[in-house]
């Protein structure tokens, strides 16, 4: 039987050949996914979101940078408006630290802690016998949330505007102003950006428009919102 002739397409690859073949492939994804795609994606980002790629800062009069959009800060002074508590570990509202405190609805140190916030709130403004928003005294999972909603904003009309001597129509105006609608009309709540608010009571202007806002239109009242349950069901 005559032998079969060689056919050397049939050889099985050398160790050469295998390393040859995965250093190309090698060198062209890193080219690919780490020289291309990144300049890429980043040329998008900056051509289409350029605020949003350079982490939605927020500058001050002067043109500093006094913050993010999308990261709230921590406000304790009675003349402005107070955010979310925060469980971010090494202080509030760390950016590097993201997160919630874990604990359950009924872990009595949650409880503890909801029932001192409300303690805190109320001393800032004792004359105030409204039922105190949720969210003013519960912290958001990440830890982070820029807002509050259109409930807890108004419950610290009253304290703002007294403690900045002005009157409260006015305040009301200036968070209606801030306040910003269903995303896509559709997702999520109404809802206010806590360092813009704030950043709006420094600006006299601002509060001048809203002042005159306030002879125009009435302010809005909160009856349209859903019912929800307040810090002082907590039991």
């Amino acid at each position: 039987m005559p032998a079969l002739a060689r056919n050397d397409s049939m050889k099985e690859p050398t160790m050469r050949t295998s390393l040859w073949t995965a250093t190309r492939l090698v060198v062209v994804l890193t080219i690919l996914t780490g020289v291309v795609y990144p300049i890429a994606v980043t040329a998008l980002a900056q051509t289409l979101f350029a605020a949003q790629a350079k982490g939605s800062l927020v500058r001050g009069a002067d043109g500093t940078v006094v913050g993010s959009r999308i990261v709230g800060q921590a406000f304790d002074d009675p003349k402005y408006f107070w955010g979310r508590p925060s469980a971010t570990g090494g202080g509030p509202y760390n950016a590097a630290a993201s997160g919630g405190s874990n604990l359950g609805p009924t872990n009595p140190a949650l409880i503890e802690a909801i029932q001192g916030r409300i303690e805190a709130l109320q001393a800032t403004d004792p004359g105030n016998a409204a039922p105190i928003p949720v969210d003013l005294v519960t912290a958001s999972g990440s830890g982070l949330d820029p807002h509050i909603g259109p409930a807890a904003a108004d419950w610290q009309v009253g304290r703002v505007a007294r403690e900045r001597g002005v009157d409260e129509a006015t305040v009301r105006a200036l968070v209606g102003r801030y306040t910003e609608a269903r995303t896509l009309g559709l997702f999520g709540e109404r809802r206010v950006n806590v360092l813009l608010l704030n950043l709006a009571l420094d600006d006299k202007a601002a509060v001048a428009q809203a002042a005159a806002d306030a002879l125009v239109t009435p302010a809005a009242t909160l009856g349209g919102l859903p019912e929800r349950w307040n810090a002082t069901d907590v039991p």
